[in-house]
């Protein structure tokens, strides 16, 4: 389980806006993204949108879908295109995984939000940065990474929340002033050969399942093999026995098995819909107390089995169903064994090269009340529609071979 939750008292860790150290970090960003993460361009589309957004003073926010752990880092390249500094919430575990992130995370705008509770310091941060307009706000509405480009995970309606109240504020100010969303789509492109790039990994797993190496297979078969066989080995071992049914079926299965136990003892029964959802409630409801450091030690090891568990959940939620239907791209199979990698050993080995395209949608202006709607709010829809549509057409920016 990687360390994404922090038994220890949450402190707000607020954004330093140096135009300094800003500066030093673009000097390695290049770099840190070729090396560190594969990444060889980065384009961006329809910058002219938010150029005028900008130019007209608004506060900006920009809600982008959050396929990869590099999307930040792509997102201010995206920044030194439009000459502008950007601030981006971050989960508090970020900044508790080294002494470096800790000071270079804040100097380049960047701030945190407890995912496990109400951050009322967060909020007012966010409010604030998009009622001064200092710059513009990068908040990812899915809330998590979903290691798929081609699949948004629910959008959270905390984004409309923060948008709304900036534009409360911006509406009573003198001059009165304005807030829009822009919506951003990011796409990646694998532009290597991905059978040479993707053997290691395999027989690396395939080693741990104590096979021979399945050179023998298609690179989509030899992928879909191993799946199934790590999925029978987790039913196994929480249902007693591989399970029977497609792949979806038996995907929702176990993680209904991993979380409606803890549900019933946490939450006295279930009480959200999507898995994101059951699994923030979850944490909420296990972890105040070991927090507070009062839990004898076989309590706090039963807990984080737990934790462990609903880990596992929402890493089974980040496979798409039929995500191979009808026939995956080269992105796709890439991100299926970066998951099965990750699950294996919390670590991602890089593969290059990618291209990065950013395509920025058009401005949503956020009204200071939400308007009545029975299909849950109508700003959020508008981003998700946009979102989708920008997915969409940015599969056209492949080049061809």
């Amino acid at each position: 389980m990687q360390n994404i939750v922090i038994d220890k008292p949450y402190r707000f860790v607020p954004p330093i806006q140096s135009l300094f150290w800003h500066r030093v970090y673009m000097l390695f960003l290049n770099r840190y993204l070729r090396k560190d993460q594969g990444i060889a361009a980065v384009e961006c589309l329809h910058l002219d949108r938010l150029q005028a957004s900008l130019a007209a003073g608004h506060g900006v926010m920009l809600a982008p879908n959050h396929c990869r752990p590099s999307d930040p880092m792509v997102l201010m390249k995206l920044g030194h295109q439009i000459g502008r500094p950007l601030n981006i919430m971050a989960s508090w575990h970020l900044f508790m995984q080294s002494r470096f992130q800790r000071f270079s995370l804040p100097r380049v705008g960047v701030f945190s939000v407890y995912r496990e509770g109400l951050d009322r310091e967060a909020l007012k941060c966010a409010v604030q940065i998009l009622a001064t307009a200092q710059r513009p706000l990068v908040i990812f509405p899915e809330g998590l990474i979903s290691r798929s480009n081609d699949r948004l995970n629910n959008l959270m309606e905390g984004v409309a929340l923060m948008a709304r109240g900036a534009a409360k504020q911006r509406a009573a100010a003198t001059p009165p002033g304005r807030v829009v969303v822009h919506p951003v789509a990011l796409r990646y492109f694998f532009e290597g050969d991905l059978v040479a790039a993707l053997a290691p990994v395999l027989e690396e797993i395939e080693q741990r399942l104590t096979w021979q190496p399945q050179r023998q297979l298609a690179l989509t078969a030899r992928i879909l093999k191993i799946g199934d066989t790590l999925l029978a080995l987790k039913e196994a071992e929480y249902l007693g026995a591989p399970q029977p049914g497609a792949f979806d079926e038996r995907l929702q299965r176990l993680m209904d098995a991993l979380l409606a136990p803890l549900e019933k003892e946490w939450l006295k029964g279930r009480r959200a819909e999507t898995t994101v959802e059951r699994v923030k409630l979850l944490r909420i409801a296990i972890l105040p107390d070991m927090v507070a450091g009062e839990l004898p030690e076989a309590e706090r090891a039963r807990r984080w089995r737990q934790l462990a568990d609903v880990y596992l959940a929402q890493q089974l939620h980040n496979y798409p169903p039929n995500y191979f239907a009808p026939a995956p791209t080269p992105e796709r199979l890439l991100e299926t064994v970066e998951r099965f990698e990750e699950d294996l050993t919390d670590n991602v080995r890089v593969h290059a090269p990618l291209r990065a395209v950013v395509s920025i949608g058009t401005a949503i202006e956020v009204a200071a009340t939400r308007e009545k709607s029975a299909d849950g709010d109508p700003l959020v829809a508008e981003i998700r529609r946009q979102l989708e549509a920008m997915l969409e057409e940015t599969k056209g920016q492949r080049r061809q071979a």
